[in-house]
């Protein structure tokens, strides 16, 4: 197997994000690798289907400064300067997919869930990952 120089690290910003960043932190300083941190916020009007007749661009902005302070936090627990810390607004599978091509990551780290069947294995965001990614994917099980 190939050294991975180049990890990106999706996660969620739960208290459950320790699990997947202490794996990604071991496996990004084993290869000598550089580490991204992403977490990706979801446009508001996803949740409502669009519906809504009000402006939720406060609401937005009021999750993703909350995003980018937590993922400082972390950041800064695990040793990921700042402009290895990413928060953006979209699909996530969409996101990691386009983060992982313009950072030409070698390697994706999410945490995956305890699903039935084949989401057993992955949850559904980190099965878009696998099914949309380029790169190697590792899916680190959330206990």
């Amino acid at each position: 197997m190939s050294a991975y120089k180049n990890v990106i690290v999706a996660i969620d910003l739960t208290e459950e994000a320790p699990q997947v960043l202490d794996k990604a932190r071991a496996m990004s300083d084993a290869h000598g690798a550089n580490l991204t941190l992403v977490h990706v916020v979801e446009p508001v009007g996803y949740a409502y289907g669009g519906d809504i007749p009000m402006d939720l661009t406060e609401l937005q902005d009021q999750l993703d400064k909350a995003a980018r302070e937590q993922l400082a936090i972390y950041g800064d627990k695990y040793g990921v300067d700042k402009a290895n810390q990413i928060v953006t607004v979209g699909r996530p599978e969409s996101e990691i997919h386009r983060l992982a091509q313009e950072q030409a990551a070698d390697l994706v780290i999410v945490g995956s869930h305890g699903r039935k069947g084949f989401q057993l294995l992955l949850g559904s965001t980190a099965n878009g990952v696998l099914h949309g990614t380029e790169c190697d994917v590792l899916a680190i099980r959330i206990r």
